[in-house]
């Protein structure tokens, strides 16, 4: 049996007025590529369905043959529902700034990680991925980062892009405040860590490790 990925992405398309943001394309095709190239079986659904914005700024290798495919489908995505959690092995979210807008508060996306961490499955993000796990809990109301080793876009990094303010929160604290026990790697640097079926890292640059992680997690 193939396992079941099911990546989820943001809708998400400004910060501010005058800035676009979105998926970071690197986070979710490379991972995407990976889990194909193991043969797993992907679902790729976002938070309202349909087109999904890719952040201008990650568009710089968007013509990149091998990511063809994968950007291809972002076109037109399916809706997150609570049934995408059947048959489910791992979650996958990728970052990009969209996601710290939609992810966090999202019930549905809440009730689907709970679901796969109570039944033990991999749960993987990758730079601001990781803000969908901010506010999930296990049914007795844990928070899902206590006590786990985690990672994600670090508050040096965001203040270096001079967006701390724009943002709704700062990643690094709000995992801390979760009692997640965050360990940063050197500014963007590869860097991802994991915490037995948690996985996560820090930025771009980081989505082939932790994909690699998520890879390493389902083969166990």
């Amino acid at each position: 049996m193939s396992k079941q990925v099911l990546m989820v992405v943001t809708n998400h398309t400004t910060i501010t007025d005058g800035q676009k943001t979105g998926l970071w394309l690197e986070e979710f095709a490379v991972p995407y590529n990976m889990f194909k190239e193991k043969g797993y079986n992907i679902e790729v659904t976002s938070i309202r369905g349909g087109d999904v914005p890719l952040d201008p700024n990650s568009l710089e290798d968007a013509d990149k043959p091998e990511w063809k495919e994968a950007k291809a489908l972002l076109r037109e995505t399916k809706k997150l529902s609570v049934d995408h959690v059947n048959n489910t092995d791992a979650i996958f979210l990728p970052g990009g700034h969209g996601t710290m807008f939609d992810f966090p508060d999202n019930e549905t996306l809440q009730a689907v990680i709970q679901a796969l961490a109570e039944d033990q499955k991999v749960i993987g993000a990758v730079c601001h991925g990781p803000s969908g796990l901010v506010n999930v809990t296990y049914k007795d109301g844990t928070p899902l980062v206590n006590g786990k080793k985690v990672n994600g876009f670090t508050d040096i990094e965001e203040k270096e892009m001079q967006l701390e303010n724009h943002m709704p929160f700062l990643l690094e604290e709000m995992l801390r405040e979760r009692g997640g026990e965050f360990i940063a790697g050197d500014k963007w640097t590869d860097f991802s860590i994991r915490d037995g079926n948690l996985i996560t890292g820090q930025n771009p640059m980081s989505s082939e490790s932790t994909a690699r992680k998520v890879v390493e997690a389902l083969e166990e």
